[in-house]
């Protein structure tokens, strides 16, 4: 499975939320078993935004002191996910 499908069925099955983008890759590298590499997972992560396939990860929740790193699918996501 490619870096983009992995990280499309991983997000709809798995709940992704962290400090920052190496949290995140961390936590996605755990759940699928070290399958990408982070050169693919941010390529994967590039990819589905520019498809609108998942909201913006990086978010500063009202009243926070910093941002977080969230992986979210869109509905149009939601829909590939479930495709693949």
């Amino acid at each position: 499975m490619d870096a983009t499908a992995l990280l499309l069925t991983t997000a709809l099955k798995h709940r992704i939320n962290e400090p920052n983008i190496e949290a995140g890759f961390e936590r996605f590298s755990a759940l699928t078993d070290g399958a990408a590499d982070y050169g693919a997972f941010c390529d994967a992560v590039a990819a589905c935004l520019r498809r609108g396939l998942i909201r913006e990860p990086i978010r500063l929740p009202e009243g926070a002191l910093q941002c977080h790193w969230h992986l979210e699918l869109t509905p149009a996501g939601v829909e590939a996910a479930r495709r693949l």
